[in-house]
């Protein structure tokens, strides 16, 4: 029987190489809202394509491209599913990817503030 992580999962979902548009996908149990405003600078309306700066910690662009957020059940696994669409380089994938790492391990600025320090689960990579 398959078991069920609560924890995200983050990938390059395109093929190694260079192409024109390359995808970072995170799938998992837990609502996705924080990592799209650390990466997007903003909230995403569910189920909606919009054109946004991928960003790094600093808030400098990485690149520009499209996101999509799924709530779940909403998407094709059931699950929360963030979905980005940058230009096909390997180097943009891998900084966008390394950026989502870095980004799931910091606390949402958007979140109500508590006297403990949480984050939402740190993606762990694809299995292979």
């Amino acid at each position: 029987m398959p078991t069920h992580h609560q924890d995200p999962i983050a990938a390059i979902a395109t093929a190694p190489g260079r192409g024109g548009v390359g995808i970072v996908r995170i799938s998992g149990g837990t609502d996705l809202s924080a990592l799209a405003r650390a990466l997007c600078g903003r909230d995403l309306p569910a189920r909606q394509a919009c054109y946004v700066p991928f960003r790094d910690a600093a808030g400098q662009p990485i690149d520009q491209g499209i996101a999509l957020r799924f709530a779940a059940p909403h998407s094709y696994t059931g699950e929360h599913v963030l979905e980005l669409q940058a230009h096909g380089g390997p180097v943009v994938l891998q900084l966008l990817l390394a950026r989502c790492l870095e980004a799931a391990a910091e606390p949402d600025p958007g979140a109500p503030s508590s006297t403990t320090s949480s984050t939402w689960p740190r993606p762990r990579p694809w299995p292979t």
